[in-house]
């Protein structure tokens, strides 16, 4: 049987993100979480909603890249270098 909820660490890992983060969201309501004495647990199904982009988002993203990279490669290149 597959676990229904997920740990702050594990939500963490999975969203790219720090557990700090994950408490931040939880606060600000924008991560729904049950409370279980002093520990949150996270429904799997409410990270798999965030943390999954569609085909049409995924192709918004690339299509910014590739423009960013267009107009400032330059100076992205000199950046790096510091």
């Amino acid at each position: 049987m597959e676990k229904e909820y997920l740990t702050t660490a594990e939500a963490a890992e999975k969203l790219g993100i720090s557990r700090v983060a994950v408490f931040q969201r939880i606060k600000a309501g924008t991560l729904k979480a049950e409370r279980f004495g002093r520990s949150f647990a996270i429904p799997k199904s409410e990270i798999v909603e965030k943390a999954e982009f569609s085909e049409k988002d995924k192709k918004t993203i690339e299509k910014a890249v590739r423009k960013t990279v267009e107009e400032y490669g330059v100076a992205l290149k000199m950046l790096g270098r510091e």
